[in-house]
Parts: C-alpha cells; structure tokens; sequence
C-alpha cells in the first residue's frame, strides 16, 4: 500500500477530449477471455483503433449477484450477457463519428455474434477513486515491487494521490502468449487528475482492455 495526505477544489468541468462510447449491443454469450477476439474484431471494422494512443477498450463484465452468481474464472467458461449489457470503447473526441461504423455491423467474437446496434457518447466520471482491472505488468515483479513502479508512474503524469492498492493477478491470452496483469485502485486523486488518469491510462495493451480506470464506488 501507497499512502499520503490532503487537496482542496472547488467546481470542475469535465473536459471531452476523450470520452468512452457506449453502444447497445446484442449478444448472449462471449467467453470470459475475450480481449483478444474482440479487439481484434473491432480493429478489422475500426482499422485505425490501435493507432489511437489514447483508444482502449472496456472489457466486458457481468455484474456477480447477491444469489450466488460469481464471474467464472477459466478463460473459456461463458458470461452469460443481459439486454443492458454494452460495448464501452474509450476514444478521443475526434474519432466519435468514425467509431459509429460499428453500428449495423455484427462482430464476430470466437465463434459468438455481437450485433452492435446503437451508440451514444459518455463522458468520464469525475470521481475520486479510479480502479482498473487489469494493468499490464512483468509476472516477475511482487506487490510492493508494482506499486513501486505505478507510483512512479502516476507521479511523472504529474498526478496527486493519496493511496494505492494492488489486487488480483490476471492473465489475459493472445496468440503471442499470454499478458500478465494485475488490478489497481488509486484512490484521493483530484477531479482534473482522476480525468487526466482515464484520459491516458496507465502501462501498454489498451486495446486489449489494460490501464482503463474506471470510478470505484467504494474503499
């Protein structure tokens, strides 16, 4: 754990330079591990995605239940998706209108069709608390070792914290072998530096869902 103290600000704007495109979908089921089919599905109808910097994409999540239901954790188990489900891709403002070419199309995500059928934008949470799921990250490194090197991060994007905290150890597959990840909540940012941190994210592979931060609603 990373820990510091105190800020004070009064009245934020959100600034839409990079915003995250929400679109409806329909589709019943994709495996657990989708980062790989689905960015690349994405990337033969948007060529241009991964030279997008500041592009990434949300991975899909079901939300667990209070009757037991828990997010299987073997890559090729299925979600189970509900109507409400979206495709969230995080893009600069500027590449909003050309991301509408996914609406109409039907994506193939090993073996499982996602109809994408409308998009709307949403701006990024002005939060206090960020978490991303997966950071990609070198499996060799302990704990205290990646947060050593997050702080260190976040600190040269000259960003103000208060503390972090180290989660879940992940692998995410591709044909190249597998990505080693871990999870990451940064927590007492300030609003301008919590959007600058969704804005950038944080390590590489951010097409295939690493270093997107999302608002954590609790600590």
């Amino acid at each position: 754990m990373y820990w510091e103290e105190e800020t004070n600000e009064e009245g934020f704007s959100i600034p839409e330079v990079v915003i995250d495109l929400q679109f409806k979908i329909h589709c019943p089921t994709l495996p657990v591990d989708h980062a790989w089919p689905l960015a690349s599905a994405i990337k033969n109808v948007l060529p241009w995605f991964s030279d997008e910097s500041v592009a990434g994409l949300h991975l899909i999540h079901c939300a667990e239940s209070g009757n037991g239901w828990e997010r299987p954790e073997a890559g090729d188990a299925l979600l189970h998706l509900s109507k409400r489900t979206p495709l969230i891709l995080r893009l600069p403002a500027e590449r909003v209108d050309a991301a509408h070419a996914l609406v109409g199309s039907t994506l193939d995500i090993a073996g499982h069709p996602m109809q994408i059928l409308s998009a709307k934008p949403k701006k990024l949470a002005m939060t206090r608390f960020l978490y991303a799921r997966y950071i990609a990250a070198d499996a060799s490194l302990s704990e205290e070792a990646f947060i050593t090197w997050a702080v260190s991060e976040l600190k040269q994007m000259g960003l103000r914290f208060k503390k972090i905290l180290c989660g879940k150890a992940h692998q995410l597959q591709t044909p190249d072998g597998p990505i080693d990840t871990r999870s990451l909540m940064v927590a007492e940012l300030s609003y301008e530096d919590a959007i600058t941190l969704q804005e950038q994210g944080l390590g590489t592979e951010r097409v295939l869902g690493c270093g997107i931060f999302l608002p954590q609603k609790s600590f």
